[in-house]
C-alpha cells in the first residue's frame, strides 16, 4: 500500500506543487552553473519525484490551528532539493547557496508593498500577543504528546538595553525531528539558512547566533525592523 499524505497537506498539495515547480524554474540555471550538473530537466523531474515522497512524510503538527504547519509547507520542498543534489555529489555549501538564492528570488517576486505589510503585521503588538499564547501552548505536555513532531518555543521579551522588538527561542525544532527520522541531518543546515532571506524579504532583520541543528540548546531568533539600506545576511 502506497504511503498517504496527511489530509491537511493533501488539501494544499496543488499549491505546494506549483510553488515547487516555480522554485525549480528559478533554480535551473544554478543547477547548471553552480552545481555543474548536466541534464537539468532530468534533475528537476527527479526532485519533483522526491517531493512526492516528502509529502507523504510530513507530520501532523495541528493543521491550520498551528502556525508551524505553514513553515513545513513552505520549506519542506528544499529537503527534496537537497536530497537529490547530494545524490549527485553536489557540495553542501553549494546546495545551501542554491536554495538560499532560489528562495530569495521567489520571495522577491511578490509585490514589495505586500511583503512589507506582512512584515509589519509580524512585528505588530497584536501578533506578539498571539505568539505569546502559541509559545505557551507549544510547551505544554498535552501538546507535546498530541503533536510529538512539532516545534516548541518560548517568547522572549526585550530587556531595557536590547535593540530587538521581540525574540523566540525554539527549544525543539520540527525540521530537526524530521531530519533525524528520515536521515536528512547532513542537509538540514541549508533549511536553517533560509530564515534570513525569508524575514528580510518582509523588511525584518533576523539576528540568530545559534541553532539546534548546530548542536545548541535552542535557536535564538531576535527580530527587529530592517534598516532600509541593510542587505540580506
Amino acid at each position: 500500500m502506497a504511503d498517504s499524505i496527511h489530509p491537511f497537506y493533501a488539501l494544499h498539495r496543488d499549491a505546494m506543487e506549483a510553488a515547487m515547480r516555480e522554485r525549480l524554474a528559478l533554480a535551473a540555471t544554478l543547477f547548471s552553473t553552480r552545481a555543474q550538473l548536466l541534464h537539468v530537466d532530468a534533475i528537476s523531474q527527479e526532485i519533483m519525484q522526491e517531493f512526492q515522497t516528502v509529502l507523504t512524510q510530513l507530520p501532523d503538527v495541528g493543521g491550520a490551528e498551528n502556525r508551524m504547519s505553514d513553515f513545513f509547507m513552505r520549506l519542506i520542498g528544499f529537503l527534496a532539493i537537497g536530497r537529490v543534489l547530494r545524490r549527485h555529489a553536489v557540495p553542501l555549501q553549494v546546495i545551501g547557496e542554491i536554495e538560499r538564492d532560489t528562495y530569495q528570488a521567489q520571495l522577491l517576486a511578490a509585490p514589495e508593498a505586500e511583503r512589507l505589510a506582512s512584515g509589519r503585521q509580524f512585528l505588530s503588538l497584536q501578533n506578539q500577543a498571539v505568539l505569546r499564547e502559541q509559545a505557551a501552548s507549544s510547551a505544554t505536555e498535552s501538546h507535546r504528546q498530541t503533536f510529538p513532531a512539532d516545534f516548541a518555543y518560548e517568547f522572549v521579551e526585550p530587556g531595557p538595553n536590547d535593540r530587538f522588538a521581540f525574540g523566540i527561542n525554539y527549544t525543539a525544532c520540527g525540521f530537526c525531528k524530521f531530519a533525524a527520522r528520515h536521515g536528512d541531518e547532513e542537509i538540514l543546515p541549508s533549511i536553517c539558512g533560509l530564515d534570513f532571506v525569508a524575514y528580510a524579504a518582509r523588511g525584518i532583520h533576523l539576528e540568530r547566533t545559534q541553532t539546534l541543528a548546530g548542536g545548541a540548546s535552542h535557536c535564538n531568533f531576535r527580530f527587529s525592523q530592517l534598516v532600509p539600506d541593510e542587505g540580506t545576511p
